[in-house]
């Protein structure tokens, strides 16, 4: 065969190659370079970014209905799998028993969510349809899983935008966060010192909590059934005490293939086609008003107990009440500790973000429940 009639073939790589699959290259290589260079959040960055990358390589085939992704996608994200398996990984990896021990900090799980609703509102006032506005505030909780199934249940169209804002934002979290809880906090508010005395709480109270709340949350919200119910069976295993090869199993070997395949798959949505619009600058926007908006809500509620509690409260862990596990708590925990290096209040902001991490879910099916009722 002449080598002219095979160049063609050769190089429809090449010959399909556009400018906006180079412009999304870009952006899979920004996103490895925060995971690798920062260090942000590399275990979800990571495959995201190379997932973009090879998604806009040209005719490989891999998206594809029998490709690499088009089954993968077909096998975790489609019917919800891959979100599902990492909740129960996460599960597996919470104490709940700071929550427990100061049930009061569920106000502030629920303060932690209003960002959700809040964005919903201006996203319909910018034109957005009820289910797609709803699956753009559920980035504000920034908890990728549910981010995704919302979405995925309510605008499966918009899933690429609203994952990549999701893990995206989860990853700046140190960077977003602290400027806001500086910003609505004085330093007198800051150097709040918490005693921690925490209320026992028994084996049979740690067992018992992911049962009832599965079965409360399930009674009342069906639709956040499936994500309440991974993140409890997680948690009963840890606190069970008697499978651990079960408890060590979800939090490291399901949840890290899991979290691996999503941030692949992931990533692959991200398509010149799908991703550059302007739907999706409006997206990304109004996904970092969600979370800005739940950070401040959580901070202002927290001010709020602060003056009711006769200033023995310290309103940094109202920042703690996003879904962000367990990467808000510690940063709460580290703004008050750079104003007074001897103040310790780990252990209420640890409560506030577990609070937070059930109220996400319980947000994202009530809001899953509210939009299939109205539409």
């Amino acid at each position: 065969m002449d080598f002219s009639e095979l160049w063609p073939e050769l190089t429809k790589g090449l010959a399909h190659f556009t400018a906006g699959n180079a412009v999304m290259i870009l952006a899979g290589l920004i996103l490895i370079a925060l995971a690798v260079l920062k260090e942000y959040e590399p275990v979800l960055l990571l495959p995201i970014g190379f997932g973009c990358i090879l998604a806009n390589i040209p005719e490989t085939g891999m998206l594809e209905t029998e490709g690499l992704f088009g089954i993968l996608y077909d096998a975790g994200v489609r019917n919800e799998l891959f979100p599902l398996l990492i909740f129960v990984g996460v599960g597996a990896m919470i104490d709940f028993s700071p929550l427990l021990s100061q049930p009061r900090m569920v106000m502030l799980g629920a303060a932690g969510q209003f960002g959700i609703f809040g964005t919903l509102i201006l996203a319909t006032l910018l034109g957005f349809p009820l289910n797609e506005a709803a699956s753009i505030g559920v980035i504000g909780a920034i908890d990728g899983p549910t981010s995704i199934y919302v979405a995925n249940k309510l605008a499966p169209e918009l899933l690429a935008p609203i994952a990549v804002a999701a893990y995206s934002y989860m990853s700046l979290v140190p960077i977003i966060q602290p400027p806001i809880m500086r910003l609505m906090t004085t330093r007198r508010e800051r150097l709040i010192r918490m005693e921690y005395a925490p209320r026992p709480v028994s084996k049979r109270a740690l067992v018992m909590f992911p049962i009832v709340v599965t079965l409360v949350i399930g009674l009342l919200v069906p639709e956040a059934t499936p994500l309440i119910s991974m993140l409890m069976l997680g948690n009963l295993l840890r606190e069970s005490r008697v499978v651990d090869r079960l408890k060590l199993a979800a939090e490291n070997e399901i949840i890290n293939i899991a979290t691996l395949f999503l941030g692949l798959t992931v990533g692959a949505t991200m398509t010149a086609g799908s991703f550059l619009k302007i739907d999706t600058i409006q997206i990304l926007i109004l996904g970092l008003l969600a979370f800005v908006l739940d950070t401040a809500a959580g901070l202002l509620f927290g001010k709020l107990m602060a003056a009711l509690s006769g200033g023995r409260i310290n309103p940094l862990i109202g920042a703690a009440g996003i879904s962000a596990f367990p990467m808000a708590g510690r940063l709460a925990a580290q703004v008050a500790q750079d104003e007074d290096f001897e103040n310790f209040i780990l252990m209420h902001a640890m409560g506030a973000n577990t609070a937070g991490q059930l109220g996400s879910v319980m947000a994202g099916g009530v809001l899953l429940a509210l939009v299939t009722a109205i539409l």
